[in-house]
């Protein structure tokens, strides 16, 4: 009988509260740090959220679900998007300034080329995700001490309130 309860004991965990909880396995729904990195890999590569999900093997909504309910995928989703805007700017101001070489048939069986700069799709992938960027980049607004001095001042005036 000892044994049987020392083997719950094993699976009790504390979880977010005082009170101990059973560890569950992850269900293949679940969000793993193998499928969290999956997903910011492709995220970076593509800024597509539907095929990093897809890359994963996860929802869109589980992702969206998971970027609004987890601060650290929120923090490296950010992250994840600003690093490929800067690569993304970085190919268009090379564009820019060096254009892309198209080759043209002629009717007689010559090559012709020129230099082209199609900037279209990379000035509306910049214009997409350029709030999202600008989030990262931007520093924060407020001090640490300062946003927890007014959180602990908050807590107290609601407490006092309960308390009347």
């Amino acid at each position: 009988m000892a044994r049987k309860s020392s083997n719950i004991r094993q699976r009790l965990v504390i979880a977010g509260s005082a009170k101990p909880q059973i560890q569950r396995a992850p269900s293949r729904n679940s969000w793993t740090p193998e499928k969290e990195r999956e997903f910011l890999a492709v995220l970076g590569e593509t800024c597509n959220v539907t095929r990093a999900c897809e890359a994963a093997g996860m929802s869109k909504n589980g992702a969206y679900k998971r970027r609004r309910k987890n601060a650290a995928f929120r923090a490296a989703w950010l992250e994840t998007i600003s690093a490929a805007y800067q690569q993304l700017e970085l190919v268009l101001l090379e564009r820019t300034l060096n254009g892309t070489e198209k080759v043209f048939q002629r009717h007689d069986g010559t090559e012709d080329r020129m230099r082209e700069y199609p900037n279209g799709l990379g000035l509306s992938l910049l214009k997409m995700h350029r709030v999202t960027a600008d989030e990262q980049r931007a520093p924060p607004e407020e001090d640490d001490e300062e946003l927890r001095e007014r959180l602990i001042q908050k807590l107290l005036r609601l407490k006092k309130r309960i308390e009347q």
